[in-house]
């Protein structure tokens, strides 16, 4: 249903936001040789490629539970240690990396405390454990507009604003709970933009994630009037989404 689907439509469908956010966050932390670094959830490797130009391939591990990306990662990053396998038992031995990165898996996590506190049990004593997820509560997700209009065609519709760190302070909570400490809160905002409504419709129709499985259970008919109701709201021609995402930085004690 999430995200055993193509890499290629993942990256279509939320890769170029991933691609985005991770210069953003990547930008805040600042990496630098010759600290090694793990990316949790890693997806198609929007924040690993991005690690692996400032660190090397050598430096940069990853991981996801979705065969298909994990295949698509080692062929686009044939340096990296790239692993099948979940945040809440990582494959490696304590200490391990100096930065530890989750962006935007938290809130798919099974257990996101357990997630975290394994991100912590990886990293050095001093090391750096960051993560980021999209404000779905705040409306602020590159999906939010999506949501809300499936939500006034269906109020019973799941709009993914109450999984874990899609609201304030909700990261800050979890990275507490799973032990960590002097945790930074901030957010980051990255701006896409989109030819036409078709365009921004699109990648909707690829079955990736929990609004892909929304349209994909949709008959004909309520497809075409959440599409249709959709292109109302973003009008004509071409446009920019704007989207934020929380973001959660702690420093492992010694």
């Amino acid at each position: 249903m999430t995200f055993e689907v193509g890499a290629d439509a993942y990256q279509r469908f939320m890769g170029r936001y991933a691609d985005e956010l991770a210069r953003e966050l990547l930008d805040e932390l600042r990496p630098h040789p010759p600290e090694r670094a793990l990316d949790v959830g890693a997806g198609t490797g929007a924040l690993t490629a991005q690690l692996v130009d400032l660190l090397g391939p050598d430096a940069v591990a990853a991981i996801d539970p979705s065969t298909a990306f994990i295949a698509a990662l080692r062929e686009r990053l044939p340096g990296v240690d790239a692993r099948e396998g979940s945040a809440e038992a990582l494959p490696y031995p304590d200490a391990t990396f100096d930065l530890v990165l989750a962006q935007l898996v938290v809130h798919f996590m099974s257990d996101p405390v357990r997630g975290v506190a394994e991100m912590a049990r990886v990293a050095t004593p001093g090391g750096t454990v960051a993560a980021s997820t999209w404000d779905f509560a705040g409306g602020r997700a590159p999906l939010s507009l999506f949501w809300r209009v499936a939500r006034e065609l269906d109020p019973d519709v799941h709009d993914e604003s109450d999984e874990a760190g899609a609201r304030a302070g909700d990261l800050e909570r979890i990275f507490r709970e799973a032990g960590l400490r002097d945790v930074r809160a901030g957010e980051l905002t990255v701006r896409l933009p989109y030819r036409d409504a078709d365009d921004w419709w699109q990648p909707y129709t690829l079955g990736v994630g929990p609004a892909g499985a929304y349209v994909a259970g949709l008959d004909a008919a309520r497809r075409d009037e959440l599409r249709r109701r959709c292109a109302a709201e973003l009008g004509d021609g071409p446009g920019v989404i704007e989207a934020t995402a929380w973001v959660a930085v702690a420093e492992k004690s010694a």
